[in-house]
C-alpha cells in the first residue's frame, strides 16, 4: 500500500517540492495563492506580539545585535577565519548558502562579517534595525555555484578555508574557499567545480556533517543508515609543499589531481533508520557518535571495528535531530530531538548493552529541536534552536540552583535556562557559536511559514553582565552607582 504525502512522519527541513520563493515574489502573488491567510492571522499576530516585546528590549539584553534579510533561505551558517582585525572590530567569513526555486542556481555564499568588539555598540544603534533590509555588516564576498541543495555546511578546523557541504545526494564536497573562482549566479549557468569530493554513502546524506578537531577527517552520515569516514589526509599534501604551488589559497590542504574523489576509510554499521547528525570526540579523530530517526544515540571507536561501541536504544521519545560533544569535557554529550527536549548524556554512564538515561533533560521548547552546540568559552554551557523560532542558551551547572523557598509558578524559567534569544519568528535552522569571539553567535531561520519565503541571519552577543560571575556584576554595577552620585548636582 502506497503511502500519502500526509501520513508520512514529519521530517527535518524545508520537505522536497515545498514552495522556495523570495520575500518579494511572495507579496506579489494574489491572495487566493497563498493560501488562507485568515486562518494564519491569529497565530501570526501572537507571533508578532511576542517579537515586538522582545525588540524593545533589545538595547538592554544585548551587546551588540545585527539582522540581515536573505532573500533566500539558508540553512546553514558558520564562521570562517578573521581576515581583518581593528581596534573596534573584527572582519571576518561568514559561509552561507542559498536555497533557492531553481530560477536561480543554489549557491555557497562566503561573506564578510564586521564583528563589533564587546562593548563598543552605542544602545540606540542597537535597536534601530530593519527587519526587512540587509545588515550592513554583512556583505557578500564571493559566490560559489554549488550542485545541487546546501543542506550543511561544515569549516575544517585546521585551515578555516577549506569547507565541506550536504547536498541532496550521497556524496559530500571539499571545496578550498579561496582558490575557488567567484561566479555570477544567473539562469543556466554552469556548477562550480568541488575540489575534492567524498564517496561512500549509497543513498543520499543530507544533514549529518562534521569535521574532525584532532586531524583532517570528514564524518558523514544519511539515509542508507551508514556513518562514514574519510580523511581528506588521503589526497593533500602539507603546507611546505604547496609553498611552490602557483593555484589554490595560502596554506592550502587540497591537492590538484586528475580524480578529485576519495573513498572512505570506513563504513559503521548500527541504525535502523537515516543517520541525522554526527559528532567527533574532542580529543580523538577515531571516536565519534550519531543519532538517527530510530531515536538512538552510537557511540563509536574506529579502533576497534565498524560496529557500535555503545547503542543507547531510547535516548528520545522521538527522532533524534542533533548531537554535540563537550569540546572541555569529553564524556558529556547532548541530543536535540523532535520530542522538543534536548537530553544530556555522561558516556561514563552507558554500557554496551544499551542501558543508561540522561544525566538531565532540558524541557522548554515547544516544537522539535534542531541544533545543539556547546559554548566553546564555558564548559557547562550551550545552546539549542528549535522550530519554534527560539534558541535557548542552557547552563546545566545550575540545574538543581535554588534562589529562595517560594513555589515557582509555570511562567518561571526552567532549571539550566538563563537565556532566550527570540529575534526569529520562523524555525531555528542553524546557529553557530564563534570561537573567536565566544559569546558572539549567528543564527538563521528558515522564514517559509511566517512570509512564504527567504530567511533572517542574525548576528548578536548577549550582555556580559549575564553571564559573569554574579559578585564581579555587582561590583561594576556598584562601581557604576557611585560615579553617578558623584557626578549628580549637589542640592
Amino acid at each position: 500500500m502506497e503511502t500519502t504525502p500526509s501520513s508520512q512522519p514529519k521530517k527535518r527541513g524545508r520537505p522536497k517540492g515545498s514552495s522556495t520563493k523570495t520575500k518579494e515574489e511572495r507579496d506579489k502573488e494574489p491572495h487566493r495563492m497563498r493560501g488562507s491567510i485568515t486562518d494564519k492571522k491569529a497565530a501570526a499576530n501572537a507571533i508578532d506580539e511576542k517579537y515586538v516585546q522582545w525588540k524593545s528590549l533589545v538595547p538592554v539584553l544585548y551587546d551588540w545585535f545585527a539582522n540581515h534579510n536573505l532573500v533566500w533561505p539558508s540553512l546553514s551558517c558558520r564562521w570562517g577565519p578573521i581576515v581583518e582585525q581593528g581596534a573596534l572590530k573584527n572582519r571576518q567569513r561568514l559561509y552561507l548558502s542559498e536555497q533557492t526555486d531553481k530560477s536561480v542556481p543554489n549557491t555557497l555564499i562566503i561573506a564578510n562579517c564586521d564583528v563589533v568588539k564587546p562593548r563598543v555598540a552605542a544602545e540606540n544603534h542597537i535597536a534601530n534595525f530593519n527587519e526587512e533590509a540587509r545588515s550592513p555588516f554583512v556583505k557578500k564576498y564571493k559566490t560559489i555555484i554549488h550542485p545541487g541543495e546546501v543542506n550543511r555546511i561544515r569549516e575544517l578546523p585546521q585551515n578555516k578555508n577549506i569547507v565541506a557541504t550536504h547536498t541532496d545526494g550521497p556524496e559530500v564536497l571539499i571545496w578550498d574557499i579561496e582558490a575557488q573562482p567567484n561566479k555570477h549566479a544567473v539562469y543556466g549557468a554552469a556548477a562550480s567545480r568541488p575540489d575534492l569530493v567524498l564517496s561512500g554513502h549509497q543513498d543520499n546524506a543530507e544533514f549529518a556533517l562534521a569535521l574532525c578537531p584532532m586531524e583532517p577527517f570528514v564524518l558523514s552520515g544519511g539515509k542508507d543508515k551508514t556513518v562514514v569516514l574519510w580523511s581528506i589526509q588521503d589526497h593533500i599534501s602539507t603546507l611546505a609543499a604547496d609553498a611552490t604551488k602557483p593555484a589554490g589559497s595560502a596554506g592550502s590542504i587540497i591537492k590538484s589531481a586528475d580524480n578529485p574523489s576519495i573513498g572512505p576509510r570506513g563504513i559503521f554499521q548500527g541504525h535502523e533508520d537515516t543517520v541525522e547528525d554526527v559528532q567527533f570526540c574532542p580529543s580523538s579523530s577515531q571516536e565519534f557518535c550519531s543519532v538517527g530517526d530510530d531515536s538512538c544515540l552510537i557511540l563509536w571507536d574506529a579502533r576497534v571495528g565498524n560496529n557500535p561501541v555503545v547503542k543507547v536504544e531510547k535516548a528520545h521519545d522521538a527522532d533524534l535531530h542533533c548531537v554535540d560533544w563537550n569540546p572541555h569535557n569529553d564524556n558529556l554529550i547532548i541530543t536535540g530531538s523532535a520530542d522538543n527536549s534536548v537530553r544530556l548524556f555522561d558516556r561514563r554512564n552507558l554500557t554496551s548493552d544499551g542501558v543508561g538515561s540522561p544525566v538531565h533533560k532540558f524541557e522548554h521548547h515547544t516544537a522539535a529541536v534542531l541544533c545543539v552546540q556547546w559554548c566553546p568559552d564555558r564548559a557547562s554551557v550551550f545552546g539549542s534552536s528549535a522550530e519554534d523560532g527560539l534558541l535557548n542558551i542552557w547552563d546545566y551547572e545550575k540545574v538543581g540552583e535554588t534562589t529562595d523557598t517560594e513555589a515557582k509558578s509555570q511562567d518561571d524559567p526552567p532549571p539550566g535556562l538563563f537565556f532566550q534569544h527570540a529575534g526569529h519568528r520562523d524555525k531555528i535552522v542553524d546557529f553557530h557559536w564563534n570561537a573567536s569571539d565566544p559569546w558572539t553567535i549567528v543564527s538563521v531561520s528558515d522564514d517559509l511559514e511566517t512570509s512564504g519565503g527567504g530567511g533572517t541571519l542574525q548576528i548578536w552577543r548577549m550582555s556580559d553582565l549575564l553571564y559573569r560571575p554574579e559578585e564581579e556584576v555587582l561590583a561594576e554595577l556598584q562601581q557604576f552607582k557611585d560615579h553617578v552620585s558623584k557626578c549628580a548636582p549637589k542640592p
